[in-house]
């Protein structure tokens, strides 16, 4: 999870290239003999992502003490996501995958149930060292079929000076052993909307994507509800149970009274009209760069006042082993070296994102600045994985219409009734 505005692409074509695929048998991936194996990722090479890259898969073709050799292609994604799925699917067609490529997290189960994935837990070594976020979004049917390099997590981001402004002081302030619960929140939020005349808080209700179900489900998790089952099979009884009701309702008072607002200003944080953002770990470099007068830090989660459970989303891309690849010793090496503690290191650095290992976060506490290491910390405490599903494109869009028909409370004001009928369009997706 790298950018605020946050996508995931349903894998439209699978299902009618998984058919031709399994019908013609292995890929052509890897070259001409058993030490050459081939990457794909999702990223230019100029990037700072790609440019970590560059060294660990010198360094891979240096030390691994087998004779393998890894080249990888790099082949970015264009802003609707496009490129890069695009060469997956072509290369379903014409059974031309490489032996290993990057994946977001939620398409895990859909790649793994089509076979275009194959599971790689054996070749990984110290997975207890693997932040359990992770390990859980990559994980089909209790098998691990990819391994996320790097994290991602949100917090409320607040503006120093208008909390003073507003008469809230340092010790009022909530920390990851103690956070405001939804009540706390709301009366710090009438506070801030009383004495600035103007929304508390943008939790970017514009933005109507991915978004939606990766900053929002938390609030879900903290009540005790859950968005599925645990097996993925069942939404009805689940998805509008009395837990998730209680946040959807909080979500939606807060429209209601005025502390948060469907249709915010561009940049209102940013440019000191809000005095909270809602946002993830990507925003530090933003406002570290281009908004240097914001005085700013970052809140945990608000969390349910009945189960006072502090819940943060995680999530981010990962490595995966194509089925097709003849060379499964091989991709396993390189897929365990690049998820090794020093290479996840050398990448969470150079490309300014939360870490994926327990190790890797203990050695950038002490390298990076108070808002990262607070995300870090929270992931630590407190972070939470998507559901692993098939159709999880499909869920996550129902989702996102579910906050906002929540927002428009006119139109909404029983959120029994929403969900109840949300609950039976995702139930029509579940297999």
């Amino acid at each position: 999870m790298r950018k605020g505005k946050i996508a995931v692409i349903a894998v439209v074509v699978l299902a009618a290239v998984f058919v031709v695929y399994m019908v013609s048998g292995s890929g052509n991936s890897g070259g001409n003999t058993k030490k050459n194996i081939t990457m794909w990722v999702h990223y230019s090479k100029d990037d700072p992502e790609g440019k970590a890259m560059v060294k660990n898969i010198a360094l891979f073709n240096k030390t691994n003490g087998k004779g393998y050799h890894a080249t990888v292609q790099y082949i970015p994604r264009s802003s609707s996501g496009g490129g890069y799925e695009d060469k997956i699917n072509a290369a379903l067609n014409s059974n031309s995958l490489p032996d290993v490529m990057t994946l977001d997290g939620p398409n895990t189960a859909a790649y793994a149930k089509s076979k275009i994935i194959q599971p790689v837990g054996k070749y990984i070594k110290n997975k207890q060292d693997i932040l359990p976020s992770i390990l859980s979004q990559g994980t089909y049917k209790n098998k691990l079929y990819a391994v996320g390099y790097s994290e991602s997590g949100v917090g409320i981001y607040y503006n120093k000076k208008m909390f003073k402004e507003a008469g809230i002081s340092d010790s009022e302030l909530p920390s990851l052993s103690k956070s405001w619960n939804w009540d706390q929140f709301t009366e710090i939020a009438k506070k801030l909307k009383d004495h600035f005349n103007r929304p508390a808080i943008d939790l970017q209700l514009n933005d109507h994507s991915e978004w939606s179900l990766y900053s929002f489900a938390p609030f879900i998790w903290s009540a005790g509800g859950k968005i599925t089952n645990a097996a993925g099979t069942k939404a009805e009884g689940v998805f509008d149970s009395k837990q998730t009701q209680t946040a959807f309702t909080f979500l939606q008072n807060l429209v209601k009274n005025g502390y948060t607002t469907i249709s915010p200003i561009q940049e209102g944080f940013q440019t000191g009209k809000y005095p909270m953002l809602m946002s993830g770990s990507w925003a530090i470099q933003e406002l570290n760069t281009s908004y240097k007068n914001i005085d700013y830090g970052i809140l945990p989660y608000p969390v349910s006042p009945k189960t006072g459970k502090l819940v943060s989303p995680t999530g981010s891309w990962q490595y995966a082993m194509s089925a097709s690849t003849s060379k499964p010793e091989a991709a396993g090496a390189l897929v365990n070296f690049l998820t090794e503690t020093a290479q996840m290191y050398r990448t969470a650095m150079t490309n300014t994102v939360l870490p994926a290992r327990k190790s890797v976060s203990k050695k950038m506490l002490t390298k990076v600045s108070a808002p990262m290491e607070f995300l870090i910390q929270q992931n630590l405490k407190s972070g939470h994985s998507r559901p692993v599903l098939v159709n999880y494109p499909q869920v996550s869009r129902i989702f996102a219409d579910a906050v906002t028909k929540t927002t428009y409370y006119k139109q909404n004001p029983n959120i029994a009734d929403l969900l109840e009928s949300e609950a039976k369009t995702i139930q029509s997706y579940l297999k």
